[in-house]
């Protein structure tokens, strides 16, 4: 195996996916290999993370590597100034591998042109988060057992929210159907609907988050409001609580159904609803794991088998 970065998901071919959802299922079964002995892996987040940076600090340390970074910004150089570039080309003088989320669209496509060493981008901006998309794509084929064919619905923060962004981009593979709800002011972005009719998905627009559009869903993705993402926060109150699923919304959904999150959630997943066999957000969370140990060894080159 070569060795490369992952900077978005359109870097992975269909293939490339289906091999990395049987390696999360082979790490699913046994998470704790030392195939990372010797490794020194850089997290280094310009942004507030919890799930991402833990699972995959998590995930190094269950393959037996080192980690070194920051998770604040602020306790970095480049509170003093210095560039992204120079940073990179820094860190890559010491270790095996960089994971970096950046809260600016393009940071990571343009740390893995000046990085020495592969670049795991952990969500740049509002654009593309393809460690969480690759995690999302395990805990759709384990619930569902297939990822042809569903129809899949995204509700909430449809402009700013990278992870549909990039599932969007991965489930083109596979001929979905999708269902977009989102308040005017969040929108799918242009760009990803002409991506759809390029590649011949069927997508249906909705303002109102009815039964009936959840009746009709194999997968039903929710997403938080981002507040970071607003620079007018008159525009974030108006929107922040317009979506909100109740547990009583999910009596008419299919047997089939599920509901995924990629946390963290706010208002818009009442509590009430964690409680049903349909939700799965937390054991999405925990599917992040395999699916990040999967993506390491990958743009590492080792083939644990």
């Amino acid at each position: 195996m070569r060795k490369e970065s992952l900077v978005s998901i359109n870097d992975f071919s269909k293939e490339e996916i289906i091999e990395l959802l049987e390696k999360a299922k082979s790490f699913e079964e046994n998470p704790n290999r030392r195939v990372l002995e010797g490794k020194v892996i850089a997290t280094l987040f310009f942004e507030p993370s919890t799930r991402t940076r833990l699972s995959f600090e998590t995930a190094v340390n269950r393959l037996g590597g080192r980690i070194i970074g920051f998770s604040d910004a602020a306790t970095s150089s480049s509170s003093k100034g210095e560039s992204l570039k120079d940073t990179i080309m820094m860190v890559s003088n010491y270790v095996d591998l960089i994971i970096m989320r950046h809260y600016l669209e393009g940071a990571a496509r343009y740390a893995s042109e000046v990085s020495s060493v592969p670049i795991i981008n952990a969500g740049d901006g509002a654009n593309q988060h393809p460690s969480q998309t690759m995690l999302d794509l395990y805990s759709i084929y384990k619930t569902q057992g297939t990822l042809e064919n569903l129809n899949i619905t995204m509700v909430g923060d449809l402009k700013y929210g990278r992870t549909v962004h990039s599932l969007l981009q991965a489930m083109s593979h596979f001929h979905p159907t999708f269902h977009f709800v989102a308040p005017d002011e969040l929108k799918m972005p242009q760009e990803y609907k002409i991506f759809c009719d390029e590649h011949n998905i069927p997508y249906y627009e909705h303002r109102d988050f009815s039964e009936e559009v959840i009746n009709q869903a194999d997968i039903l993705y929710m997403t938080r409001v981002q507040r970071e993402r607003f620079t007018d926060l008159m525009e974030y109150e108006r929107v922040k609580n317009v979506y909100i699923l109740h547990n009583s919304m999910l009596a008419g959904s299919k047997p089939n159904l599920r509901v995924l999150h990629p946390l963290p959630r706010v208002n818009e997943i009442a509590y009430d609803v964690d409680d049903n066999p349909k939700a799965y957000y937390f054991q999405q969370a925990k599917n992040g794991l395999y699916a990040r140990q999967a993506i390491i060894c990958k743009v590492l080159g080792i083939d644990v088998d």
